[in-house]
């Protein structure tokens, strides 16, 4: 996602609907943001629609500073049906002309939050023109993941000078069924012998338990993490790059591609969160039941007590050591002859 900053361009209303995200429902940048650049999207269209800007100005340069109460105001429901079907057919995509259906639903939660926002919370509408709008329906798909030989392939790919960093990291996602923003985020303060606390989406926390793959695989890794010229910032960081800056979620995402590469899998079919769903369904498939694996991957929020007694959640242990691949031994004839 590019950088932004919706400060420094937002319209008053829709900034006042962001930090109303950011600080009261406690939304993480990267969703803020997220709200941002579809409304941006939306505004943009509207205007562009309405021909309320000269044919010849590029899309991406149509200001939306101006946008007012008045301007929110005459928004109708059928300008929302426009947007969406543009969205469809002219909007480009990764791959083609149009966007995914998933794609097109999130514009419209964007769309269909802000309206409702400026209906409840504020008082400055009577009706919300996105509320009866059906969402594009998804087609139901069954998660991509690994299975157990090919997760083991995967790890005994792992080579290059940061080695023990990138097999704990992988670890870590086959394991624990992070989200790969999650592994991203980890403190060193995060780790405690067998639990490690994760902060995941809402900023909302909770404790995983560590098999005994995924410890020696941390103490392995700290064990030759280098802490000189450290930028400041990052200090804390569990996982450094090369640049010893904390590790960003696109070098995960290259990591899992290029080792999948490594390891005679197909790049374009794996993503961290393809590991996050292996992880999810060997739990599964080793008798884990669903209540506890919504826990495991953050679907609902630990209590306070929880998170600040340690509570020895026996089921959450279970879980943990369910995983098959915890039992995984790092080959010791693998050498470190890559990147």
């Amino acid at each position: 996602m590019a950088a932004v900053d919706y400060r420094l361009e937002a319209p008053e209303l829709i900034r006042d609907f962001l930090q109303y995200h950011e600080t009261i429902k406690n939304h993480s940048t990267r969703t803020v943001d997220a709200y941002y650049i579809d409304l941006r999207l939306f505004l943009r269209f509207v205007k562009w629609n309405r021909e309320l800007v000269p044919q010849d100005t590029p899309f991406a340069d149509i200001a939306i500073r101006d946008v007012n109460l008045d301007f929110i105001r005459a928004i109708k429901k059928a300008d929302i049906y426009d947007f969406l079907s543009w969205l469809a057919r002219d909007r480009h995509g990764k791959k083609q002309m149009g966007l995914s259906v998933s794609a097109r639903a999130r514009k419209l939660v964007a769309v269909r939050s802000f309206f409702d926002y400026l209906l409840l919370k504020r008082e400055l509408i009577s009706s919300n023109p996105a509320a009866d709008i059906d969402a594009p329906r998804l087609r139901k798909t069954l998660p991509v993941y690994l299975n157990e030989p090919d997760a083991v392939k995967l790890l005994d790919a792992v080579r290059g000078p940061y080695a023990e960093r990138d097999f704990c990291m992988l670890l870590l996602l086959l394991s624990c069924g992070m989200r790969v923003s999650e592994l991203a985020g980890l403190n060193l303060k995060d780790v405690n012998g067998e639990t490690v606390r994760v902060l995941g989406k809402g900023n909302k926390e909770r404790i995983l338990y560590l098999n005994p793959a995924c410890q020696q695989a941390i103490q392995d890794y700290l064990s030759v993490r280098d802490e000189t010229n450290v930028h400041p910032k990052d200090q804390d960081a569990l996982f450094l790059s090369r640049n010893h800056r904390r590790i960003s979620v696109d070098s995960i995402q290259i990591l899992v591609k290029r080792t999948c590469s490594a390891a005679g899998l197909d790049p374009e079919r794996y993503s961290p969160h393809k590991l996050r769903h292996t992880a999810a369904t060997l739990m599964l498939q080793n008798g884990v039941d669903v209540r506890t694996l919504q826990e495991v991957l953050g679907h609902e929020s630990l209590n306070t007590t929880q998170i600040y007694t340690h509570i020895d959640n026996e089921g959450l242990r279970t879980a943990a050591r369910a995983n098959p691949i915890g039992r995984y031994k790092k080959q010791e004839s693998a050498t470190n002859d890559g990147e």
